[in-house]
């Protein structure tokens, strides 16, 4: 989160700045998240590159704005050639199954406040459940796919008003850049989501660029945009509503108010970062693995049910929080 520059000494990193050097073993590094100015060469990302460690880079506004990619070492013409024919004949079908896995997980986060004497958020469960899907089949273009992706969305932000104080409600969502302390929150926790994404499926033999609810598009990693949205509720929200509601994280304290409280401060942007890592980093036990996981590899794991629905025709059901799998 400092300013400073990245260098290889030896067989490590070396972040250096004014406060001193701070030494990283190359071995157990996956990822460099790069959250404030830094500095590095091609020396360094030649390094990290044989090493395979992907590097993040967020701007000024903690937007996230791109990612140094290390050669692919996990290569497969075959599962590239399966995975455009999946879009080509399924795309509905699996665009469909990711917005079934964003309702079921939000359905679950709001139920939560719901046991907890919210009994508002009643209509958005029933829709959730009974309203939603039943709308959702019947669909057969992906524009009223996304348009029905779209409404979960807008109804989940709409109950935030019965469980979040009044100062984390949210009227719109508005993203670059955001415009208040909630969409602030939202926007750079999806960004971190977003590149931990991009980090798990590197580890797979699938292709960035072929997505399914997202339109692929040039210049972009649009699978991730796919995989991620099942895990939003899951990682980013849920740790969202816990840091607002156990007020670790507040308005007057947290935020830069310079910029109308629409931006973290350095404060307010270690204790979310930290919040996330330790998210990622809670282990459940898999149903079907009958061993502990970690939210994170649950990602890697989503990867690997598209890949058995490319290669044997499995269905394709993303990470339920339900059923922690």
């Amino acid at each position: 989160m400092s300013n400073g520059e990245l260098s290889r000494k030896d067989n490590s990193i070396v972040f250096r700045n004014a406060k001193g050097n701070i030494y990283l073993p190359i071995e157990a590094t996956r990822e460099l998240y790069c959250l404030g100015e830094v500095s590095f060469n091609t020396k360094f990302l030649d390094f990290i590159a044989k090493a395979g460690i992907v590097l993040h880079v967020f701007n000024y506004y903690q937007q996230y704005s791109g990612t140094y990619y290390p050669k692919e070492y996990l290569v497969s013409g075959n599962l590239v050639i399966k995975q455009a024919k999946t879009f080509m004949d399924s795309r509905i079908e699996v665009a469909k199954a990711f917005v079934r896995g964003i309702a079921v997980n939000i359905h679950e986060v709001l139920y939560h406040y719901y046991k907890h004497d919210k009994k508002e958020l009643k209509e958005y469960l029933d829709w959730l459940k009974r309203d939603m899907p039943t709308l959702l089949d019947k669909q057969s273009d992906i524009k009223h796919v996304l348009f029905i992706e779209g409404q979960i969305w807008m109804k989940f932000y709409e109950s935030f008003k019965y469980f979040l104080p009044e100062d984390f409600v949210m009227n719109k969502r508005v993203k670059r850049p955001p415009d208040n302390p909630i969409n602030a929150l939202i926007s750079f926790g999806n960004s971190i989501l977003y590149t931990r994404t991009i980090s798990q499926i590197y580890n797979t033999h699938l292709d960035q660029s072929i997505s399914f609810l997202h339109e692929p598009s040039e210049g972009r990693f649009s699978l991730c945009l796919d995989l991620s949205e099942a895990f939003k509720p899951a990682i980013v929200y849920k740790t969202i509503f816990e840091l607002v509601n156990n007020r670790r994280i507040q308005v007057a304290k947290h935020f830069d108010k310079k910029l109308n409280y629409c931006l973290l401060n350095e404060a307010g942007k270690k204790i979310f970062v930290e919040a996330l890592e330790e998210r990622f980093d809670n282990v459940f036990t898999h149903p079907i693995l009958k061993r502990k996981i970690s939210y994170e590899n649950a990602i890697k794991y989503d990867g690997y049910k598209l890949i058995k629905l490319f290669v044997e025709g499995k269905e394709f059901k993303p990470f339920s929080l339900k059923e922690m799998m």
